[in-house]
This record gives C-alpha cells, sequence and structure tokens, in this order.
C-alpha cells in the first residue's frame, strides 16, 4: 500500500491556509491524490481515498445531500470548497450534510489555488515515501551487519524482529525451530507444521514458494531459504498487515539467512552476496555501513576518489575478473562485475581485465557519488559493447555528445516513429522544417518565421497541426527535447 499524508497534515500546511468546516473527527485520514472536479457526479472518475476541490458550479441546495452522499460511498477522503466564484461562502446545506455523513468539509480561499494544494499533496506523498525507502535502507543494513556477527543468523532473527516489533523464526529444513524471537515464536513451529510441508512438496517439484496467512489479529510470511532447495524456512508474524517497507525488510532478511544457509560449501559465494549488500550500500551513500562491513570481512575500501568499473565479461569469466580484481572492491551486480579502484591503480586494474569482456569506466568520484561514477561505467559499458571495443572510458563518450548515449537502431525507429505522422500528412515537407526552425529558435515565433521566410501566423498555424498531429503540447519542456532528439537523428 502506498504511503500518503493525512489530511490533517495537508490542512495543516499554513501557506495554503484552509479552514475545516465539517468532519474534523476523520482528519487522519490518507490523501492519496487530489482531484479537481466540477461535475456534478465525480465519483466515475475517483478511485478512493482522494481530497476532491470545487468551487461548486453545480451545487445548490437540493443536491447538496446527494454529492456529499456519492462521494462518501466512493471514500473519498475530503471535500475542499474553493470559495469567491461559483459562491461566496459555502452553501450552508453542504456544510451541513458534510458534517452528518462524517465527511471533513475545508474552506479553500480564493487566494489559495487548486493547483497550490495539489503541489502541497504530491510533495508529501513523495517526501513521506523517501522516508520509507531510508528506513528499509537502514534496517537492511542494521541486518547486514547483524549478519556478520559471529552468531550470524541469530542476530538476523533477532534483529528482525526488533525492526518489525513481531516475531520471527529460523526453521530448518524439516520445520524444526533453531533460533525464535519476540513474542509468541516459540508457539508457531507446530501451527506452521502443515503449510511447511506444503512449501517442501512444491519446493521438490522445482517451484520454490512462499506463502502469507492472514487473521484479523495475526498476519505471518513464511519464505523458503536456500538455493535450488529449501535449506529451511524464515516465519515472521506481525499483529498488522504488512508495508512495503516490512516486505523489504523482510526479504533482506530472508537473502541473509539464505547467504547463512548456503555457506557450507559455498563461502565464496556467500562473500560475493555480501559485497553485493556493501555495494548498494555504497550506492545509497552510506559508505560507513558499507566500510563497516567490509572491514567484518577482513578487507577495507580504499579512500577516495574512486573510479567505476564495470565488467560485461560473460558469467563463465566472472571469477576470473573477480582474481583479477585483486585488493580491490569488487562485486557482482546483476549480468556485471562492479569495481571501484583507486585513479592511481586504475591502469593496472585495466591491464589485469585485459581479454575478460568489454569494459566501462567512469570518471573519478568521490566516496559519497559513487552512484553517479557508476552509471558512468554502465553507460561506457554499453557504448563499448556497442562498438565492439575492449575498453571505454566515459569521459571519451561524454565528448561524443548526447546522441553517442543512443542506441543508433532503437533512436531510429523512435524517430521514425514519432515523426512519421508529418511525414504521412499530405507527403508536406513544410511541418518538418517548420518544426525545426521553431525548436532551433527556442520557440521564438518571429525568429523562426523569419529564418523559414514565412509570415508568424502561418508558422503558428503550422505548429497548431503539429501539435494536432503528434499529441504533444509543443510548451512541454519534455516533448521539445524529445522531438528535438527525433530530428537530430533523423537528419
Amino acid at each position: 500500500m502506498a504511503v500518503a499524508p493525512t489530511l490533517r497534515t495537508v490542512v495543516r500546511r499554513l501557506p495554503l491556509q484552509l479552514v475545516v468546516l465539517a468532519g474534523q473527527d476523520a482528519l487522519d485520514r490518507p490523501v492519496r491524490w487530489v482531484a479537481v472536479s466540477e461535475l456534478e457526479d465525480p465519483t466515475p472518475f475517483l478511485e478512493g481515498g482522494e481530497l476532491v476541490l470545487t468551487t461548486g458550479m453545480r451545487l445548490d441546495a437540493a443536491n447538496a445531500a446527494p454529492y456529499v452522499g456519492r462521494l462518501v460511498g466512493k471514500g473519498v477522503t475530503g471535500l475542499g470548497f474553493g470559495v469567491g466564484l461559483g459562491h461566496e461562502t459555502i452553501p450552508d446545506e453542504l456544510v451541513e450534510a458534510a458534517a452528518r455523513a462524517g465527511l471533513p468539509l475545508i474552506e479553500v480561499p480564493r487566494d489559495t489555488p487548486f493547483v497550490a494544494i495539489g503541489k502541497a499533496v504530491s510533495d508529501l506523498i513523495a517526501a513521506e515515501q523517501y522516508d520509507e525507502l531510508s528506513r528499509a535502507f537502514a534496517a537492511q543494513g542494521r541486518l547486514t551487519r547483524a549478519a556478520l556477527r559471529p552468531e550470524g543468523p541469530r542476530a538476523v532473527v533477532e534483529r528482525l524482529a526488533r525492526e518489525l516489533a513481531g516475531w520471527a523464526v529460523l526453521l530448518d529444513d524439516a520445520g524444526v525451530p533453531r533460533h525464535a524471537a519476540g513474542k509468541g515464536a516459540a508457539d508457531v513451529a507446530h501451527a506452521l507444521a502443515p503449510e511447511l510441508e506444503r512449501l517442501r512438496r512444491l519446493a521438490k517439484r522445482g517451484a520454490p514458494a512462499s506463502l502469507a496467512l492472514s487473521t484479523p489479529r495475526e498476519h505471518v510470511i513464511v519464505q523458503p531459504l536456500g538455493v535450488g532447495r529449501a535449506r529451511g524456512f524464515l516465519a515472521v508474524g506481525l499483529d498488522r498487515p504488512f508495508t512495503p517497507v516490512a516486505h523489504t525488510v523482510v526479504n533482506a532478511a530472508g537473502s541473509l539467512l539464505t547467504l547463512a544457509a548456503e555457506h557450507g560449501g559455498q563461502h565464496l559465494a556467500a562473500e560475493r552476496r555480501v559485497r553485493s549488500a556493501v555495494l548498494r550500500l555504497l550506492l545509497e551513500g552510506r559508505v560507513r555501513a558499507g566500510r563497516e562491513t567490509l572491514e567484518r570481512l577482513g578487507e577495507r575500501l580504499a579512500d577516495g576518489p574512486l573510479v567505476a568499473v564495470v565488467s560485461g565479461a560473460p558469467a563463465e569469466e566472472r571469477e576470473a575478473v573477480l582474481e583479477a580484481a585483486g585488493e580491490e572492491f569488487a562485486a557482482v551486480e546483476d549480468d556485471r562485475v562492479v569495481l571501484f579502484v583507486p585513479e592511481a591503480r586504475l591502469d593496472g586494474v585495466l591491464a589485469r581485465l585485459g581479454g575478460h569482456g568489454p569494459v566501462g569506466v567512469g570518471s573519478p568520484v568521490g566516496l559519497d557519488d559513487l552512484r553517479t561514477g557508476l552509471d558512468q561505467a554502465d553507460r561506457a559499458l554499453v557504448a563499448a559493447r556497442r562498438g565492439a571495443v575492449p575498453v571505454m572510458r566515459f569521459a571519451d563518450l561524454a565528448g561524443q555528445g548526447l546522441l553517442s548515449l543512443l542506441d543508433p537502431a532503437a533512436a531510429a525507429a523512435f524517430s521514425t516513429a514519432l515523426l512519421d505522422p508529418l511525414r504521412k500528412y499530405g507527403a508536406r515537407a513544410d511541418l518538418l522544417a517548420s518544426l525545426r526552425a521553431y525548436l532551433a529558435c527556442n520557440g521564438h515565433w518571429d525568429a523562426a518565421a523569419q529564418r523559414l521566410g514565412v509570415h508568424r501566423h502561418t508558422l503558428r498555424y503550422r505548429m497548431r497541426r503539429v501539435a494536432e498531429l503528434l499529441g504533444r503540447d509543443l510548451d512541454d519542456p519534455a516533448a521539445r527535447a524529445e522531438l528535438w532528439i527525433a530530428l537530430a537523428v533523423a537528419d
């Protein structure tokens, strides 16, 4: 479920100057979006959870109560009424209907644009999403550090129970509890026995699966642990539904416990997965946590600035790439090997990587900007593969311009599809030429018309036809950028 600010939080935004006239007891409802409508019945266009804004153009004493009833039936969070346009004050009938229905009714002064409320809600949603992600990342870091303690799996289970304020149990492949933490954890094994047996049967058929159980008082997730076969199970329970953050934390714990389960005979593979976790910490800007984790492995991250190096070697050669990395930090991530190397040692590393597939190299960056360096290296790797060269440096790639970062075939297909309506419009080339001049002159009518040798009214007509044919708003900077790239590729 998506995070959302409460209506109380939105109302308290001082610059908005909103006043609650009814439904004060329901202000803790979440505002999932803002919808502006002057329809007598906007509910076909709503999903529920919205703050509906209106100036009441179609509202009067007779239809106020039915209007409120429809909104309540749809599950909207509240109604904002803009005064000073259709109504100098909110009709008494609407206030009374909202109060009876328990629907928050908010007076929006004329000086407060509806768009300002929409922006405020959007900003609040973004801020809460960021906070939620930050909490998930922080929990992952604490779980990773717990996994590296001597008691490993037990520490992860205990940390997980504390993070979620619930219970957690680690069971072996026979369903026998090995570690348990949190209130009620000790009573779980017997109750879950039938479900664990079903998971084991699925795993034997090559279809490992997790399960979720819910009752009014308890919510439980069970995950199998292991690669290829179930080596154990992780069961987690809460007295409330699992949020996206909780799911993320459980998945992180499951990954760490899987590492521990596979440790026997696969020590190196487990270390690599920990390095992948370290890589995520570093890319999240949690450099201190990443360094501490590496130190638990007896390794260290060199001081910055560092250069990101990405090897696109095939799977069978990645072992050789990791060996060639030597003392430098290296981790397998997706279909590539990522290295962070001090600039002074870069040439030596590149020499050792020779012959192990294409390599992309970023520019030197500080420890707090490693993600930027990795993005650069990834782009350079794409260019190296496209150009069939062993090593591509982003510094060289960036000097070739933006279009050099695009795949030629994909860019050509994009250009053709985007501009085709203009080419087909009566086989007239003047629309393309006019669009090119309009964009080159940054939307200045007189300059573009002079460049084309036509009257500015003629150019305005052509641009209206271009916008209609393409279905694009030419005042939108993003649309202009797309069209400029499409025209450049078409040259």
